[in-house]
């Protein structure tokens, strides 16, 4: 059996990476090290006093330690993981360029009044478990030990609980709708069309590769220009239709 930290040290580097910097966000704001209004999705100070690093900082922030908190984390460790190991293996750079189109769309909705919110780390963690469920639909999960359903299912499961439990819907709603624009632009349009409409940028390649974040097939120091129903991106994924 590992250790904590042979398990820790074990992860693929994007997801403990972001798993890493929510926890550490987190302890920070219980030592008192930090107000989480001055790392929080406002956009007029972002605007006026060019405080730019919060459209960043505020998917780090997951709340406070608490059972909710452990949820989202676990769900970065669980599925961020198995994404990362699976679908994504070897492909590093698809990974993070995902989670960058996915904070992207994110901010971009956030700036409508009625979708905002202050802090999408939520939204980030559902984007991934919605991938998750489509890439792994039939999968079978039990819920607390009470209900058995399909992957597929999950997110709205969870959406479900927490709207019982009292949080917010609209950040878990937002990361749904983000993750199922990554899946059509993705797969289903590319399996439709034979067109790719998101391809991972040469620059993000680059930059993983700087960061000698795992192994990246598509990545000689040029662009990978391969068709989308060939290779790379999209290679084994047509089979998931049919599910």
């Amino acid at each position: 059996m590992s250790s904590p930290a042979e398990f820790y040290n074990s992860l693929p580097p994007v997801s403990k990476a972001y798993g890493t910097l929510c926890f550490l966000t987190t302890a920070a704001f219980q030592l008192g090290l930090f107000d989480p209004v001055n790392i929080a999705l406002i956009y007029h100070p972002v605007f006026t006093k060019f405080q730019i690093w919060r459209l960043l900082t505020n998917f780090f922030f997951l709340g406070p330690f608490s059972i909710n908190f452990g949820v989202r984390l676990l769900m970065i460790a669980r599925y961020g993981v198995q994404l990362e190991r699976g679908p994504f293996d070897k492909r590093t750079a698809d990974f993070l360029w995902m989670m960058l189109f996915g904070a992207f769309i994110l901010l971009v909705l956030s700036a409508i009044p009625f979708f905002w919110s202050p802090f999408l780390g939520t939204s980030m963690v559902f984007m991934l478990l919605y991938v998750w469920s489509r890439e792994f639909p039939t999968a079978q999960i039990n819920i607390y030990g009470l209900v058995n359903l399909r992957a597929f299912y999950l997110p709205w499961a969870m959406l479900m609980l927490d709207v019982i439990f009292g949080s917010r819907l609209m950040p878990s709603l937002l990361g749904i709708v983000t993750g199922h624009s990554y899946y059509f632009l993705t797969v289903l349009h590319p399996l439709a069309t034979g067109r790719n409409l998101l391809k991972t940028p040469f620059w993000v390649h680059r930059l993983v590769a700087s960061l000698d974040w795992g192994v990246q097939p598509n990545y000689r120091g040029q662009p990978n220009t391969s068709n989308a129903t060939g290779s790379g991106a999209f290679r084994g994924r047509s089979y998931r239709l049919d599910r």
